[in-house]
């Protein structure tokens, strides 16, 4: 038990971390950091993908106040909130690795993966609801796009060698 607490960041290393985009962090930093906010996040997505159906909502079959889509479309303000926070402590952390490597424009690099998987979320969105005008193909460049931005982001971040000692 006294082993789990001793290798639980401390409030300012989470500060360090997550909350400033100055400083350098070696490669076995940014995979736990990394993977500490999939974990994080993880559930928030679960409880969306259960709550996703309730949004579609026809009037000329349900009536005007439906629960479930109230509460789905409340959910989805909160999660939207709850991904930014997360994008944001992963481009402060992953500017920091991209810092360590010798990258220039850190913050910018960093940037690249969650606006990769923002734009293919809205794609995914977009296309459920203007499925007449958008054709699901037109999803996959979206798709194509965030899966090479994460995976070179992984490797550069997670495998490549930096100044690390």
């Amino acid at each position: 038990m006294a082993s789990w607490r001793a290798s639980w960041p401390t409030s300012e290393r989470i500060r360090f971390l997550f909350r400033a985009d100055q400083g350098r962090i070696d490669r076995d930093v940014w995979r736990r950091g990394a993977v500490a906010l999939l974990a994080f996040v993880a559930p928030f997505v679960g409880v969306w993908r259960l709550l996703e159906p309730y949004t579609d909502h026809d009037l000329a079959k349900s009536p005007l106040f439906a629960p479930l889509t109230a509460l789905a479309y409340a959910y989805v303000i909160f999660f939207a909130f709850v991904a930014l926070l997360v994008a944001i402590s992963f481009v402060n952390l992953s500017a920091k690795r991209f810092r360590d490597i010798g990258f220039p424009a850190p913050l910018g690099l960093a940037s690249l993966l969650p606006l990769a998987v923002f734009l293919d979320a809205a794609s995914h969105w977009l296309q459920m609801r203007i499925a007449e005008v958008m054709p699901r193909w037109q999803v996959y460049p979206f798709d194509a796009a965030a899966i090479i931005v994460a995976a070179w982001t992984l490797y550069q971040l997670g495998f490549a060698p930096g100044r690390e000692k």
